[in-house]
């Protein structure tokens, strides 16, 4: 999550800028709620996110339809966190000393909560699901790893944190919103959007780890 001191390197989010967020953000800070707790919500917010695409497994109907929905908007609600947790921290100072640890540790178990869930739903892939989760955690690894040793944070992609929560987001709202003839199935064993969705992520994290350890590389190479 985005909590960090001010000094530090940070993932660029647009959406920061915008007047509702600033007022949000104004708005837990000054009900004193803890850019920690905002951080803990996202996690809760991870969790719900995943018992929701878990039940879709065993849900049908109108009831499926309704968790694919939830689970999106969960999702969203994790992402919204990521930000204020941030805001909150840095634009009104309310960062911690164990902010630090707040800002990844949190992030990295609503990532493993979401996407291994995503691998339990209806049309999802078990495999995948673990691949996805731990492939998206090590791109984090390798950002802190190369932070470490003094190169700069990386927070790009292809499948940074914002692209992966996005393909979950999208694949939820279509199967929320269109009717289960629109569904695409592959393979005898009828896996679905989502397991497409999961693949996809993983592979892009394993592209984005590729890429965020070479710029590193340049880098300290070039500040030797």
């Amino acid at each position: 999550m985005n909590q960090e001191p001010v000094n530090a390197d940070r993932r660029h989010v647009p959406a920061r800028e915008l007047g509702w967020s600033k007022s949000l953000a104004r708005r837990l800070a000054q009900a004193n709620i803890s850019a920690n707790a905002i951080s803990l919500a996202g996690v809760g917010a991870a969790a719900l996110a995943a018992a929701a695409l878990a039940g879709t497994r065993t849900t049908e109907g109108i009831g499926q339809h309704l968790l694919w929905i939830a689970a999106g908007l969960l999702v969203g609600s994790r992402l919204l966190c990521n930000m204020l947790d941030g805001m909150v921290a840095v634009e009104w100072g309310k960062a911690s000393p164990v902010g630090a640890l707040y800002n990844e540790i949190p992030d990295r178990v609503a990532d493993l909560l979401i996407l291994a869930g995503a691998g339990f739903s209806a049309g999802g892939h078990e495999l995948l699901g673990y691949a996805a989760a731990l492939a998206a955690v090590f791109t984090a690894y390798v950002r802190v790893a190369a932070r470490s040793v003094g190169a700069p944070s990386d927070f790009g992609g292809p499948m940074a944190k914002p692209m992966r929560m996005a393909i979950v987001i999208v694949c939820c709202a279509y199967l929320g919103f269109t009717p289960d003839g629109w569904h695409p199935h592959f393979g005898a064993a009828g896996y679905g959007l989502m397991a497409l969705a999961l693949a996809i992520i993983a592979l892009g994290s394993v592209v984005t780890c590729v890429l965020r350890v070479r710029r590193a590389a340049q880098y300290l190479n070039a500040n030797a």
